[in-house]
C-alpha cells in the first residue's frame, strides 16, 4: 500500500479558512419546533385538563358516573375539603342496593347521565 500518499495528503494545509458556522439559521428552526410542540401537545393537554376540572366541579348528587377503575355508580353525597372525616374532596357513590363507597373526586373519569336526564329528582 502507498502510505506516503495518504500521509502527505493529510499533512497538507487546506486553502479554505476554517471559520465557525453561524447559528443564525438555527433560531427559526427552534421557533418552529416550539410552535409545533405548543399547538400539538401543550395546548390540547391544557384544554383536556380544563374540561376535566369543569366536569369535576359540576358534579351533583344523583349523577351516574364511571370511575377511573371502571366502576359504575350514582353519587349519593359530596363531601367538601375540610370536613373532619374527609381531608380531600370526596364523593359517596352507591354501587349496589346496600353498598356505598367513599371515593376521591379526582378518581371520577366521566359523568354518564346528569340527574335531570335520568328522570330522578
Amino acid at each position: 500500500m502507498n502510505f506516503e500518499f495518504i500521509s502527505t495528503a493529510l499533512a497538507q494545509p487546506s486553502s479554505k479558512s476554517s471559520s465557525a458556522p453561524s447559528s443564525a439559521p438555527l433560531w427559526p428552526m427552534f421557533i418552529i419546533i416550539f410552535a409545533v410542540f405548543y399547538f400539538f401537545l401543550i395546548r390540547p393537554q391544557r384544554k383536556k385538563q380544563k374540561d376535566t376540572q369543569s366536569m369535576l366541579d359540576s358534579l351533583a348528587k344523583g349523577d351516574r358516573i364511571v370511575t377511573i377503575g371502571g366502576m359504575l355508580g350514582t353519587i349519593v353525597a359530596i363531601k367538601k375539603k375540610g370536613d373532619a372525616l374527609s381531608p380531600d374532596d370526596t364523593v359517596v357513590i352507591k354501587v349496589a342496593e346496600n353498598t356505598k363507597l367513599d371515593m376521591l373526586r379526582s378518581s371520577i373519569a366521566r359523568v354518564l347521565a346528569k340527574e335531570s336526564e335520568t328522570g330522578k329528582e
